[in-house]
């Protein structure tokens, strides 16, 4: 058989030592794979030669009652931490081929008599808060019992499981921070279950309830950014809050403003699912998509609640207090306007929307003329912040790159807010009648009907009356 013929393209002697290079390192490398492969076939009949062993040696003892018990097995894998061994041919396996699984530590939560109940804070919708001090290092803490329904035998609801995941999850410093979560002696009962968090002074609602003259625009431009701040981690993390309030927003004695009452949160995803409910958020801080019935919404209803802690926080008063859902949206249209497909795109979709009777020339936004002495950079982030439409409000990003907080007079330093007494660590905190949150597991109003009320008609009243020297809105 002839020769295979050289190629026409390696004709010097540098491409025929490179050809030989190339062959010489292929024989090598099956040289190698041979040898590996015996080691290997070695390996594996001194294994099967040890167990047939040690079953045999087994069998025999086992046969034999003078023998005694059989000899103990020779441990295979190596200890945690200890070295592999290697001993040449005699090694029956090895260690970096042994695949070990890091478990969870796992242990009972701690008991909740390591803390001594000092003093009652408040009752919210989902928990008693009260004040305790952690009887091992003396450090004050606020403990937190969860609400449990004696109707519900499921046990946990979700909400609580929802509040400890997220608060678990958080690290921020506008946050406040989970401890742990610790149970009382009878275990049997799942509402002895108490989360350890840390205790701030004060809450928003109570200084502005107590407060002689409103904060000055330094302070709301400190209290607003950190809220924001804290929003806008939130939002990363794809978490909605879905109760922002005054009474929720946390204030320690060194001017460090901390989001709380994870009651409601929940995590959602980007685009948000289509099936959430709109019973959420306390009515006086709800967002006019939610009253008209959204099931799709993001965080532009947090944005919104913003909103309107903006506004109190310059007046010591909620800024929109509705005696109910119709009430509250009249509230809104008067301030913000009422929508139109200018101002609101296709807000005629939403189910609550498809029946209101509104003016028929709609009517302008009155937050300038509300709050005459702010700023004009301030009037339009209030403003933006309370849009009808939620695409239109700015998100937490946007908030804090805002003109409003470069303008004179910048925000002040943490350091330099002033102090307040604190109620929560003397008395329970008593405040005026205003709606909670949304109950746990509530439904929407069958009977809500948004189509007997007539917009037009109230605001054509409100001019009448105004015009009279007087104004009362009345349900129609």
């Amino acid at each position: 058989m002839a020769s295979k013929s050289k190629s026409r393209w390696a004709d010097d002697e540098a491409d025929a030592a490179l050809e030989a290079q190339r062959k010489k390192e292929k024989e090598e490398k099956k040289r190698l794979k041979a040898e590996k492969a015996r080691k290997l076939e070695a390996e594996r009949k001194a294994r099967e030669a040890a167990v047939a062993a040690a079953a045999s040696t087994s069998q025999q003892a086992g046969d034999d009652p003078d023998r005694g018990p059989p000899t103990k097995r020779r441990r295979i894998s190596p200890e945690r931490d200890e070295p592999p061994q290697t001993s040449g041919a005699t090694t029956t396996t090895d260690s970096s081929n042994l695949l070990r699984f890091e478990g969870g530590k796992f242990g009972r939560s701690r008991s909740v008599e390591n803390y001594d109940k000092l003093n009652d804070i408040e009752e919210g919708a989902y928990g008693w808060v009260s004040r305790a001090k952690e009887t091992a290092t003396g450090k004050v803490v606020a403990l937190k019992r969860l609400k449990m329904d004696p109707k519900d035998r499921s046990g946990v609801p979700v909400t609580g499981l929802r509040e400890i995941q997220i608060l678990k999850d958080c690290d921020h410093r506008n946050v406040v921070k989970l401890l742990e979560v610790v149970v009382g002696d009878d275990t049997n009962k799942v509402e002895n279950i108490f989360l350890v968090l840390e205790f701030l002074e004060h809450d928003l609602k109570s200084i502005l309830e107590d407060m002689p003259s409103p904060f000055l625009a330094s302070e709301v431009k400190t209290l607003l950014h950190q809220l924001t701040s804290g929003l806008a981690y939130l939002h990363d993390h794809f978490i909605l809050h879905r109760d922002l309030k005054t009474s929720n927003l946390l204030l320690n004695n060194r001017g460090r403003l901390k989001i709380a009452d994870f009651g409601m949160a929940r995590y959602v995803s980007d685009p948000p699912p289509a099936n959430l409910t709109p019973l959420v958020v306390t009515l006086w801080y709800r967002a006019p998509e939610l009253l008209l019935g959204e099931t799709r919404y993001g965080p532009a209803i947090d944005m919104w609640s913003a909103g309107c802690v903006f506004g109190e926080m310059l007046t010591r008063e909620p800024l929109l207090q509705g005696r109910n859902e119709v009430d509250q949206l009249t509230k809104i249209f008067e301030l913000c306007g009422t929508p139109s497909d200018e101002t609101w795109p296709n807000f005629r979709r939403l189910p609550n929307a498809r029946r209101l009777k509104l003016p028929p020339r709609p009517t302008p936004s009155s937050v300038r003329a509300k709050f005459p002495l702010l700023t004009t950079a301030g009037a339009s982030l209030l403003g933006s912040l309370l849009s009808l439409d939620p695409s239109r409000r700015p998100t937490a990003h946007e908030v804090l790159e805002h003109e409003y907080f470069q303008q004179d007079p910048r925000p002040k330093a943490e350091a330099m807010f002033p102090t307040f007494p604190s109620k929560a660590g003397q008395e329970r905190r008593r405040r005026r009648e205003t709606p909670e949150a949304p109950a746990r597991g509530a439904q929407v109003s069958s009977g809500m009907d948004f189509g007997a009320v007539d917009f037009g008609g109230i605001f054509a009243r409100r001019e009448r009356e105004e015009r009279g020297g007087g104004f009362s809105l009345r349900m129609v």
